[in-house]
């Protein structure tokens, strides 16, 4: 069954944090492509075990979806580690990994999402230092990054944490590009990223974000990090008032806290699961949740037990 397909029929659960759980890794320079701590997504290299654990710890858990550890793989990210010239073949064995490990899975079928993080730059921003790449560059940084994913076998593309709206837009054409390339076609999701008042970086509200997205070809539209499930509330009901494109909702485990300069996120898998579980039962075009920054299997294994037992419940009354 398509990713598209298996979304009509029940709503869909992504993974947690992949950064938090390398983080609790212990790993030490020696683990990383030419020592260079830090370089997370380099770890499907140097590590692939680590990674293949982390996605099947999130399998178990109860995930339907699991996210590509290529959150910093587009061109411009990996140059900053010297890989910019292996942007695909990083990107393409990151898809590899996730795609063995969801093929370990009989039972329920798995879905590979090829995660796309923001380059770093704003190319909306007049900023001397974030502002200094041109649209061109940005959506090329992307290109490759799509097509590595691509020839791995992602089930979808999907832009994260997005904190300028060019940019994901530029993202979004990079994607259509490389499904040119590659003469292979999958959903796009294009998520953007608010703070706790609804507004991303620059000052772009939720409404200004999905007008200019929804119809870029993208299938699925959502919001993820920055804030915990909480904050997000108004949005979601804005976006559900669209009867338009299904949404996805991947809050932070609760706004972070700065304790001794690290940002920790306090909602337990209980608090978190409570607020998620209203969402999905008030908003019907809400049809993917997952967890981000803070969020674990343990997060995603209450996120389970709602979705099952919604999907019952949903299922009894429609017998």
């Amino acid at each position: 069954m398509s990713f598209l397909k298996a979304l009509q029929e029940q709503v869909l659960l992504f993974d947690g944090a992949m950064g938090t759980q390398i983080q609790n890794s212990n790993l030490g320079a020696k683990d990383f492509p030419n020592q260079m701590e830090g370089f997370n997504d380099g770890l499907v290299l140097t590590m692939p075990e680590l990674i293949e654990g982390i996605h099947d710890s999130y399998l178990t858990a109860g995930a339907d979806c699991i996210e590509t550890n290529t959150f910093g793989g587009n061109r411009l990210k990996l140059s900053e580690y010297g890989f910019g010239d292996q942007t695909l073949e990083i990107n393409k064995r990151a898809a590899e990994l996730a795609r063995i490990v969801c093929n370990n899975y009989h039972t329920n079928q798995k879905y590979v999402i090829g995660s796309m993080g923001p380059t770093g730059y704003l190319p909306s921003s007049n900023d001397s230092d974030l502002g200094q790449k041109s649209p061109d560059e940005i959506k090329d940084a992307f290109v490759p990054q799509c097509e590595g994913l691509l020839k791995g076998g992602v089930d979808a593309l999907l832009i994260e944490t997005s904190q300028d709206i060019l940019e994901v837009k530029l993202a979004i054409e990079a994607s259509f590009v490389a499904m040119l390339r590659t003469g292979k076609t999958v959903p796009v999701i294009g998520n953007v990223t608010l703070d706790q008042y609804g507004k991303m970086l620059l000052g772009t509200n939720v409404q200004a974000a999905y007008t200019t997205i929804c119809d870029m070809g993208i299938s699925v539209f959502g919001l993820n990090c920055s804030t915990g499930p909480n904050e997000m509330k108004p949005s979601i009901e804005w976006l559900n008032e669209q009867s338009d494109l299904p949404i996805l909702i991947v809050p932070n485990a609760g706004m972070p806290e700065n304790v001794n300069g690290k940002a920790i996120y306090k909602m337990n898998p209980a608090e978190m699961a409570n607020v998620m579980n209203g969402f999905i039962r008030n908003y019907e075009f809400v049809r993917v949740i997952g967890g981000c920054c803070g969020t674990g299997p343990d997060h995603i294994h209450e996120l389970r037990i709602c979705l099952n037992q919604y999907q019952q419940e949903i299922g009894s009354f429609a017998s």
